[in-house]
């Protein structure tokens, strides 16, 4: 009588902690979320920045091709420049002497001659000089395509950079449409988890060697298993099919588009164990953690939806070196996440 008024009065006290630590456990899982969606982001803009390098840097290098071709033809016109400057001052010298020859020429046959040599000179000279003047004009024309070139490699930049700008537009929209539905996923989730772990404790009952951890629902390894064993103790699938009855229910009320999946860990005390079955606490925690899934299996939960881990003695929740902290450390945890 004293221990049925004990649990009526448990009953009766409402307990705030598995509440407070499912809205750790969203907040945690949403902050995962939000870093995943920014690193996902970081790496499409990363693919759009190193395209818009490349595209730069093809660029420039045209860019400075032209500008060397520019250079070049700009010293070849100093040069033409040079020349025309040096052959328009013969042109003065030569029509100078001209003059004088011609003065010379009214004086006698010998000069008239002469006369006709220079001409002859000065006709020459007249005809280098067209062709430098050519050549002048030539160079002007090089240099407008060469400025016409220039124009459209800026107007190609331009059109890049406005790319470039709305491609991160789009990222930054895409970014958020993500972040919106990657937390209505996990609230979705979590909500389903703690209905889950409340349909658990409402079938399984108040009981010290099964109970919610965070967000995991944990069984001590002596309900299900005796002791350095992986087989189902016969008494236990009584428990187990009423998990699994809880996870059908669960699996018909979330939607398709939700990856779910129940873990099942395995672990063990830090004891080394060493038979020829069980080589390692290892491979104990991982056989019982399949002997679960497998049972589950055969009730009918989907095996996509079913992991089993084992972590042998390396997550202990107790430290201590006392029979009771081993018995802690054997435990059995179901833990419903996204896969």
């Amino acid at each position: 009588m004293p221990l049925a008024a004990a649990r009526r009065g448990n009953r009766g006290a409402f307990n705030y902690w598995p509440g407070f630590v499912d809205a750790l456990s969203t907040l945690l899982l949403a902050i995962v979320f939000l870093l995943s969606i920014f690193v996902l982001g970081q790496f499409f803009l990363s693919q759009e920045i190193s395209g818009r390098d490349v595209a730069l840097e093809r660029l420039n290098r045209q860019i400075a091709e032209l500008t060397d071709l520019l250079s070049l033809e700009r010293s070849n016109r100093r040069g033409l420049e040079d020349n025309l400057s040096g052959l328009q001052t013969t042109l003065r010298s030569t029509e100078q002497e001209r003059g004088r020859l011609q003065g010379m020429l009214d004086s006698g046959a010998g000069a008239q001659a002469r006369a006709g040599e220079l001409g002859a000179a000065l006709e020459s000279e007249k005809q280098t000089t067209a062709r430098a003047v050519a050549q002048i004009e030539l160079l002007n024309q090089q240099i407008a395509a060469l400025r016409r070139q220039l124009a459209a490699v800026e107007d190609a930049l331009s059109a890049s950079e406005a790319r470039d700008r709305e491609s991160q537009t789009r990222i930054a929209d895409l970014g958020s449409r993500l972040n919106v539905a990657l937390a209505q996923r996990v609230q979705e989730l979590a909500r389903y988890r703690s209905d889950f772990f409340g349909r658990l404790r409402q079938i399984l009952g108040e009981r010290p060697d099964i109970r919610i951890v965070g967000d995991r629902f944990v069984l001590q390894s002596e309900v299900l298993f005796e002791r350095g064993q992986a087989m189902l103790r016969p008494e236990a699938t009584g428990e187990i099919d009423r998990i699994a009855t809880a996870i059908l229910d669960l699996a018909r009320q979330i939607p398709p588009d939700i990856p779910w999946v129940l873990r099942v860990d395995g672990h063990t005390d830090a004891r080394p164990i060493a038979s020829p079955q069980f080589p390692s606490n290892w491979a104990l925690a991982a056989s019982r953690a399949i002997a679960v899934v497998q049972y589950l299996a055969q009730k009918g939960v989907p095996p996509q939806n079913l992991l089993a881990a084992g972590f042998g003695e390396f997550q202990p929740l107790d430290l201590g070196q006392t029979e009771e902290a081993y018995a802690r450390n054997r435990r059995i945890e179901l833990r419903l996440t996204e896969r």
